[in-house]
C-alpha cells in the first residue's frame, strides 16, 4: 500500500536557531561573523550567500559550460548553468515540502557546480591526468569548495574585490553534493570536519538535511533532461525510444511519457513521500531501481555515445594545449616574456596575465591598482604552484573560450 505525502515531516529537522548545528552552520572563517559582515537587515546570511553566488562571474560562466553535449549550437541543448536552475528548482519544491530551510538548500544548489571546468566531466577527467603528473587531484566538487573560498570574488561598494567567504553550511554543500554515486537512505553527518581535507568525492554525507536534499536533486535533474537534450539531437533510435518507454510503463502511476517533466515529478513525490527522519532521505524500492535503470540507459547510450568520443578527442586536443602552451612561459621573466607575447595571442595572454595579479604577488602595484583585495593563493616562484595557477584559469574558462584561445594558439 503506497504510503501517504506528509508535509513537513523534517520541520523539526531544519537548519535554523532552534537547531544544534545552527551555530557552526553560519561559520564564515574563524569568527561566526566577521566584523565587516553587514548583519541580517534585508536578507538572512544563507540568502546572502545565495546572491554572492549569483553575482560572482564564476556561475555567470556556467551558461557556456557543458551539461553533457559539449560547446552546442543548439539553443535548446541544456548548459551547466540550466541544469544548476533545475536542481535548485527541485531542491526548493522538496525542501519546502518536507520543512526544511530553502534559503539554504537554493544558496548550495546554486553553487553547487561551481567547479565545473569546460566541456563538462571529460574537462574535469583531462585536467585530472594533468594534475597527477605531479601527484595532484582535480574533481569538481572539490575544486568547486576551492572556487567558492579562492578563485570567486567580487567588488564591494569601493569597487575592491574581495572573496566571497561564504558559511559553513553551503561550502558543505558544495563540496558533498556528489550525485553520481547510488545511495537509498542518506542522513546528514554529526561532526564539523575540515572541509579542505576532504579527499574524495562522496567520502562523507552533507552536514546538513538541506545538504542530503541537494545532493538527491541533483540526481534527480540531469537523468530525464540529458535525455529530452539526446532525443532533441537525434542520438537515440527508435528501438531506444521504446525501451525507455518500457521503462517508463513498469511503473503503476507513470503513463509512460518519457520527458523530463514526468521523471522529476514522480521522483519528487516518491521521495517526499518515503522519507522521515527517522529513515534518512530514500526512494521506494521500485523508483530507486528506476532511477538506477535510467542512469544505466544514460551511460550506456548517452554519455558514451560514439559522437561525443569523438569530441572527448577534440577536448582533449584543446585543454593539453593551452596548458602546455602557458606552462612554456615559466621562467624568471615570465611577464616581460607574457607581455612581449600580448599581440600574438591578445586575448590568452590577456586573460592569463590578469590572472597571475589578481591570485600572486607577481606585480603588487598592478593588483593594488586593480582593486584586488582578494587572498593570494599562488607564490610563482615554484613551478608547481604556476601550473596550478594554469589548471585553476583552464577550469574556469567556457567552452566557447576554450576553443576561442585555443584557435588564436595554432592560428597563423
Amino acid at each position: 500500500m503506497k504510503s501517504k505525502l506528509v508535509p513537513e515531516r523534517f520541520r523539526e529537522q531544519k537548519t535554523d536557531k532552534t537547531h544544534p548545528k545552527w551555530g557552526q552552520s553560519l561559520q564564515r572563517g574563524s569568527e561566526f561573523l566577521l566584523p565587516e559582515e553587514k548583519p541580517e537587515d534585508t536578507r538572512t546570511q544563507f540568502y546572502r550567500d545565495y546572491s554572492r553566488i549569483l553575482h560572482c562571474t564564476s556561475y555567470r560562466r556556467l551558461k557556456h559550460k557543458t551539461q553533457v553535449f559539449f560547446a552546442t549550437q543548439n539553443d535548446h541543448i541544456c548548459t551547466r548553468m540550466e541544469h544548476v536552475n533545475h536542481v535548485a528548482s527541485i531542491s526548493y519544491t522538496i525542501s519546502k515540502f518536507m520543512g526544511l530551510n530553502t534559503e539554504l538548500t537554493q544558496a548550495i544548489a546554486l553553487g553547487h557546480d561551481l567547479g565545473h571546468s569546460p566541456f563538462g566531466h571529460e574537462g574535469e577527467t583531462l585536467l585530472s591526468e594533468i594534475m597527477q603528473q605531479w601527484n595532484g587531484t582535480f574533481w569538481h566538487e572539490k575544486n568547486g569548495l576551492y572556487t567558492a573560498d579562492k578563485i570567486a570574488t567580487l567588488p564591494n561598494a569601493s569597487g575592491i574585490h574581495k572573496n566571497l567567504r561564504l558559511t559553513y553550511a553551503v561550502r558543505d554543500g558544495i563540496i558533498s553534493h556528489c550525485g553520481e554515486t547510488d545511495e537509498n537512505g542518506l542522513f546528514p553527518r554529526d561532526e564539523a570536519i575540515d572541509l579542505e581535507q576532504i579527499e574524495r568525492p562522496n567520502q562523507y554525507s552533507p552536514y546538513t538535511w538541506e545538504g542530503c536534499v541537494v545532493k538527491l536533486s541533483d540526481k534527480i535533474a540531469y537523468l530525464g533532461r540529458d535525455i529530452e537534450d539526446a532525443i532533441e539531437l537525434n542520438l537515440l533510435e527508435p528501438e531506444r525510444l521504446e525501451e525507455l518507454n518500457k521503462l517508463m510503463k513498469s511503473i503503476p502511476d507513470s503513463e509512460g511519457i518519457v520527458n523530463n517533466t514526468a521523471l522529476i515529478e514522480l521522483f519528487i513525490k516518491d521521495l517526499c513521500r518515503n522519507s522521515s527522519p527517522e529513515e534518512g532521505m530514500h526512494f521506494s524500492p521500485r523508483y530507486y531501481e528506476l532511477l538506477l535503470k535510467v542512469k544505466e540507459f544514460n551511460y550506456k547510450h548517452i554519455y558514451y555515445h560514439p559522437r561525443l568520443v569523438y569530441y572527448q578527442e577534440y577536448a582533449r586536443c584543446i585543454i593539453h594545449t593551452i596548458f602546455d602552451f602557458l606552462d612554456g612561459y615559466y621562467e624568471k621573466n615570465m611577464l616581460q616574456k607574457i607581455s612581449a607575447d600580448m599581440s600574438k595571442f591578445p586575448v590568452l595572454l590577456k586573460y592569463f596575465l590578469e590572472w597571475l595579479i589578481k591570485y600572486s604577488g607577481i606585480d603588487s602595484k598592478e593588483r593594488e591598482k586593480a582593486g584586488f583585495n582578494n587572498d593570494i593563493i599562488y607564490d610563482l616562484n615554484d613551478r608547481s604552484q604556476y601550473r596550478r595557477s594554469i589548471i585553476d584559469y583552464i577550469a574556469g574558462m567556457t567552452d566557447n573560450f576554450a576553443i576561442r584561445v585555443y584557435h588564436e594558439i595554432i592560428s597563423f
